[in-house]
This record gives structure tokens, sequence and C-alpha cells, in this order.
């Protein structure tokens, strides 16, 4: 890469080298190029450099060279003979300014569009021959710029709504559009006889009532400018009116006397505006202005329909509007701020309901990962030694070992379970059982049972093996049952 970028640099540097020695080696010297306007005077200057040679300057021309190619001399100049000016066309606007062979320059005055192509200096020399060197004119024009909006009718077809030319300029101009509206432009450019150029450009759309009076504007480039030329304008788009009637508030009763409608008519032209009522002729408490519509006061009469017609070149367009007359002013609906209100509380409470849910549903979720959640399976009931139950069956059979299941007693009952509460009913003065069971024994003395009787006195007998024949042998029979109070004893399976 290194050695890339070096050689590229000595290959430069020898052709900049060569080509000073080509510059300085012409010993004729002129101006490039030189830009002119018409109806301007331009100097061409021309010097021969000699440097001190023995080259001998025999005379000197210029030699114009148009576009298309053809050359003629316009000026000559001849130590001896003196100056020539043999071209026609530059007659009386060619001259000399020094009129010497060493600086032949020259002065054309009131150029011409036609006048831009080469002009060459070229010297008879002694004994080396003709030497010469080159300047082009170029000719440059002001354009004639303009931008212009056209009037169209609304309709379903692409026209030209707007125009923007730059006229007679040299270089051709450019032309631009910046719009909102929706358009292509068309753009065109015509050679004129003198040698400028003619550039057109015309904007086209479909033109809509929306499109009236929307911004457009053309910006014209060219070379003699120093900057852009913008051209703003104003879409003009005619269309037929667009009618409708405002100002009706559904609120007019009798003996009110600030009612009034409004015609609103939308057109370009602008719309001639007239109103009418349906049924005949106007009310007399009714006041037209243009296109306003004032009632002094509402009465029968104003009862009616309302007829608004606007009407321009274009058409005319009516709106209608039926009016209805209370006996009594209508309540007036509640303010729109009521509503905004009552919707910021509403919101206002279903966030704090949705903020009690999300705290509750953590709090919870917290407590679980705590482990203060209620345990999910549930422990089986505790078995108490020496409960009644137990000791009941010990009762029962003084020879069973403890170690022995429990016997099996069997119960019949006739009604719900006797408890603590049963036992200290108000209307019994004696002391209940405290351990909830069946039927037992509270002192010594045991009430025999037999099973006819019946009444308050009647007592569940219990089955001890024997069949039940209303008797027991003794109070020894009868199961003891001294269960200490606040125990407690579950109960064995019933038969029903």
């Amino acid at each position: 890469m290194a050695y890339f970028t070096m050689k590229h640099n000595w290959t430069a540097f020898a052709l900049l080298l060569l080509t000073f020695q080509v510059v300085s080696g012409q010993r004729v010297r002129v101006d490039l190029e030189v830009e002119a306007y018409p109806m301007e005077t331009i100097n061409l200057r021309c010097t021969f450099a000699s440097g001190g040679t023995s080259t001998k300057l025999t005379q000197v021309s210029w030699i114009f060279e148009a576009t298309e190619g053809k050359r003629e001399n316009i000026a000559v100049f001849h130590p001896q003979y003196g100056e020539s000016f043999p071209t026609t066309s530059f007659s009386n606007r060619v001259k000399f300014t020094y009129g010497s062979l060493e600086n032949p320059s020259i002065e054309i005055s009131d150029m011409k569009m036609s006048d831009a192509g080469k002009y060459t200096c070229e010297f008879a020399t002694y004994p080396s021959g003709n030497e010469q060197a080159t300047t082009s004119v170029v000719m440059l024009a002001n354009p004639k710029n303009s931008g212009t909006p056209v009037t169209v009718t609304a309709g379903s077809a692409p026209v030209v709504v707007a125009t923007c030319e730059a006229a007679q300029g040299k270089p051709a101009a450019t032309i631009n559009w910046v719009s909102s509206a929706s358009g292509t432009p068309n753009t065109t450019s015509k050679a004129e006889p003198d040698g400028t150029v003619t550039v057109r450009s015309e904007y086209r759309m479909v033109p809509t009532a929306a499109d009236n009076g929307q911004d457009i504007s053309c910006e014209i480039t060219q070379r003699t400018q120093d900057k852009p030329q913008v051209f703003p304008m104003k879409l003009s788009v005619e269309y037929p009116p667009v009618v409708k009637i405002e100002g009706y508030d559904d609120n007019w009763y009798k003996g009110r006397t600030d009612a009034g409608l409004t015609c609103q008519a939308d057109a370009n032209p602008k719309a001639d505006v007239t109103w009418r009522v349906a049924s005949g002729e106007v009310p007399a408490t009714v006041q037209l202005d243009g296109s306003r519509l004032m009632v002094k006061k509402v009465d029968d009469n104003t009862n009616t329909t309302f007829v608004c017609e606007a009407k321009n070149k274009l058409g005319s367009t009516k709106a209608e509007l039926a009016t209805f007359v209370r006996e009594t002013r209508r309540a007036d609906p509640p303010p729109a701020t009521a509503g905004i209100i009552g919707g910021i509380i509403a919101a206002i409470i279903v966030l704090c309901l949705i903020g009690a849910g999300i705290f509750i549903y953590r709090k919870r979720r917290q407590s679980a990962e705590n482990g203060d959640a209620p345990p999910k399976h549930k422990p089986p009931p505790p078995m108490k030694s020496g409960s009644s139950t137990e000791m009941l069956n010990k009762a029962h059979d003084p020879s069973t070992h403890e170690a022995q299941p429990l016997s099996q007693l069997y119960y019949e009952t006739s009604g719900e379970p006797v408890t603590d509460l049963d036992a200290c009913d108000d209307n019994d003065n004696t002391t209940s059982p405290a351990n909830g069971g069946g039927p037992t024994v509270w002192n010594n003395s045991a009430h025999t049972h037999n099973p006819d009787d019946t009444g308050d006195n009647a007592v569940p007998y219990m089955d001890s093996g024997n069949p039940p024949d209303g008797h027991y042998a003794s109070n020894e029979d009868l199961p003891a049952a001294n269960v200490a109070r606040g125990e407690s004893f579950m109960s064995a399976p019933m038969l029903v």
C-alpha cells in the first residue's frame, strides 16, 4: 500500500512538472474564459512573451469561432498597414486597446448572445511561424422569472393549477416545486432565436374543494443568480356552495329573545345567501342580516322550517332546519365538567380497589412463604389414657386386663346426645354429668328401668350381654361411671 501511494505521488508530480513546462513554453498569454452579458462591453487580453529571443513578430490576428465551428477574422493588426476589421458582424463593435504587436488586446462592445464562442489570438512570427492561444467567451443571460397560480374548477381530471417560468436565460434554468397538494410537475425547454433558453414548468393535479387555498411554490435556480428565486402561491380552486345551518340548540321556548341561526356557506367564489320559510312568509318577529337570522321573540309563528340557500356562478345549494317551540324552557343539561369529575372519582375508586386486592394478595403470599398458613393435613384426635370410655369398660368387666381392647358398649338413644349444656338445665336441680356421654349412674342407688315405663322417669337401659328383661339384679350390675368433670371420651358405635 505504501509503495502504491509513493508511486502515485511521483506520477502526479511528473504530470504537474510537464504541465508547467508546457505552460511556460506557451508565449501567447490570454484569459481562458470570460463571462459576458448582453449589451455589455468585454476586454479580451493577449500578450506575447518573447523572453529575450530573436523571434520577430510580423502580424497579429483575432479569429472568432462560433459554436457551430465557423471561423472568421474579426480584427488584424500589422505594424506597417495598421488595423483591419474585416467581419461585418463585429463592425464598429471591436477595437484594439493598445495597438501594438506585443499587446494586441481588443475590446468588444454591445455583446450579443450570438457572440458566444472561442476567440483566438494568433501571432505570425519569424522564423518559428504562427503561435496562438484561445479565450472562451460564455454569454450569460438573466432569466425573466415568474410564478402564477391558475384558477381551476373542482373536478375529476388532472389540470394545470400553477405555472412557473424562467424566460430567455442562459444557461437554462432549473425549476423545482414544493407543495402539500398531491400533483406532478411537467417541465419543458425552448431555445430562443437569440441563443437564450426559456424553461416552463406546469404543476398538474386533480383539484378538489379541500385544495383551495393550499400553499404551493416554485423555486428557480440559474447560474446568473446568487440564490434560488422562490415564488410562493396559493391554489385557487372554484367549487359550488356547501351549506349548513348552525346555532339551533333545541331550546326555543315562548318568550325567548336571544334565539338565532347562522347559514354557513362554503364556496369559491363567495356565494350569496338568502333565507326563506318553507311554509310561507318569514315571521314578523324574525330579522334577517345576510347569513344571520335573528329571532326578536320566540312565538308560535317561529315553530316552522327555515330554509337557507347559497348561490354562486357554479350552482346553488340549500339547507333546511325545522324548529320546535316549547311552552317552557328546557332544563339545562349538567355541565360536561360534572361528568368528567365523576369519571375521575370512579377511576380513583377502581384504583383503590385494585391496590387493596394487590395488597391482600401479597400479604397472603408472604404469610404462606413464612409458614403462617394453616396445616394442609388434619392431625388425628389425641388419645387420652384413663378416659371415661376406658373406665366404663373396666367397671363393666372387672376381670378384663388393661392391655386388652376396650369392650364395646351399645347404647340405645331416642334423642340427641346429652352434653354438659343439657345437664345444666335450669329446671333440674340435680347435678349433670360433665362427660356428655350416655346414661350414667351419679350415685350408688341406680334407678331400675322397665322398658314399658314412659315419661320423665324413663332411663335407657344398658346392654351387658343379657337379654333385656326390664330389671337389673342389683345395683352392682349397673356399670360404674365415675368420670371426672372435664374429661371426655369417644362413644362406641351406636346401634339404632
